[in-house]
């Protein structure tokens, strides 16, 4: 499998890019909160074997790109910084494929160049109206916790490791060894507070979030978490709200966690193809 590693320049430092597969249509993959493009392990290389090129990005700040202090993460300096990687690889028109925050990440792009990016498939998308989330501030609120006890020895870990079990539904999802694969970026002393400030950035201006509105082309939204039949209708109707020039596809998925490309990256790869990535 043709698979190449690029480290792309983008202003406040460069992004680490996993590109697999040639020649064939651009699939850009987004990682979110917590994870890197390690996720896409398992997906890049399908959707290759099925003709496409897939990249996937880290986001700065994570996995293996640029950590630069006194520059923005939030989530409108983060599109920008894919956006212009996009150009920097010269690829005129793409699919986005965003997990959580990365789902945002990839709206702001589609809003910013919607001719380079009509194709967008949301992955359990944050509310744009509830950022960070429940489980970040969940997070976030164990952060106060930890630095009271002997776990702070331990870095990110008492922090990210809890986010990532509960990511999943089912247990053998997550074995130890992945979740240390997962917190790898943050290992050291500095881990935790890291991962805490990248935790505050997902944030969205009111432009930014009004920006929202401006997305056009289709959208793929994967709603496969646990939640009753009903609650799917009232969340694909939210999404519809805050898209409202964009065609929302709903796509149900059997049972599972939040973190789809970890747990069912089979059913995942088959339902964008079915979609017509």
């Amino acid at each position: 499998m043709y698979t190449e590693h690029l480290r792309i320049p983008v202003g406040a430092g460069s992004l680490h890019v996993e590109r697999v597969g040639r020649a064939g249509p651009a699939v850009v993959l987004l990682h979110g909160f917590g994870s890197c493009s390690f996720l896409w392990r398992a997906v890049a290389p399908r959707l290759a074997d099925a003709g496409y090129t897939a990249l996937a990005i880290d986001l700065l700040g994570h996995g293996e790109s640029d950590r630069p202090v006194d520059v923005s993460y939030g989530l409108g300096a983060q599109a920008e910084y894919v956006e212009r990687a996009l150009t920097a690889l010269r690829l005129s028109q793409v699919t986005i494929v965003g997990q959580d925050m990365g789902a945002l990440v990839g709206l702001l792009v589609a809003a910013q160049r919607p001719e380079r990016s009509a194709r967008l498939a949301l992955l359990e998308p944050l509310d744009p109206d509830d950022l960070p989330g429940p489980a970040i501030r969940s997070l976030q609120r164990t952060s106060a916790l930890s630095a009271l006890t002997a776990n702070a020895l331990f870095g990110a870990r008492p922090l990210l490791e809890p986010f990532l079990r509960g990511a999943v539904a089912d247990p053998s999802s997550m074995p130890d060894l992945l979740v240390a694969r997962y917190l790898a970026p943050f290992v050291g002393s500095g881990g935790a507070a890291q991962l805490l400030q990248l935790a505050s950035a997902i944030t969205l201006s009111d432009d930014e979030r009004q920006r929202l509105a401006d997305v056009r082309g289709d959208v793929l939204l994967w709603s496969g978490s646990r939640e009753a039949d009903d609650a799917l209708d009232v969340r694909t109707a939210r999404w519809r709200a805050v898209l409202p020039l964009a065609a929302v596809q709903p796509i149900a998925s059997r049972p599972g966690g939040t973190l789809v490309a970890e747990e069912a990256p089979d059913d995942l790869v088959s339902a964008l193809l079915a979609w017509g990535t």
